[in-house]
């Protein structure tokens, strides 16, 4: 069965009507669950400032969609599982981080790199997307000059 979703703050709120789990997981509940900012909506949603509910419920058609009556409509056809989802899906996991001392780190990098296609990126770029823990970021490798011994 399809979920419908609704994330609120204190004056507005952003739905979601029949998603199907992999969906509800990639946009709402990684985020969610490891407290990053949730795009729903033309929005983005901090969960600490935030309210989430699931419902889960029969698909709505663009009928029941319509004149702002969905998710009155979701509420009336489907069960709140919120709770449920939220203790049953498995916690995403967040980039692990990596030091490497090297005698040449130049070197070591541009060997790392080699037949990669690699971007410079500006370090505030690069700290958005750690400290906001981009899904898509796999892993953070500081490559740093060795001490001398």
């Amino acid at each position: 069965m399809p979920f419908h979703v609704e994330i609120s703050g204190a004056l507005n709120h952003a739905r979601a009507f029949n998603l199907n789990l992999e969906e509800l997981r990639r946009t709402v509940l990684e985020s969610w669950l490891t407290g990053r900012p949730v795009e729903l909506g033309e929005h983005e949603w901090d969960p600490r400032e935030s309210s989430l509910r699931i419902l889960e419920g029969p698909h709505l058609d663009n009928p029941d969609l319509s004149f702002g009556q969905g998710w009155s409509n979701a509420e009336r056809s489907a069960q709140d599982v919120t709770r449920r989802v939220l203790e049953t899906t498995e916690q995403p996991k967040l980039p692990d981080a990596f030091i490497v001392e090297a005698e040449l780190p130049e070197a070591t990098v541009a060997e790392m790199l080699s037949g990669q296609t690699a971007l410079p990126v500006p370090l505030g770029d690069a700290e958005k997307k750690i400290n906001g823990r981009d899904p898509e970021v796999a892993a953070v490798i500081l490559v740093t000059k060795a001490p001398k011994r």
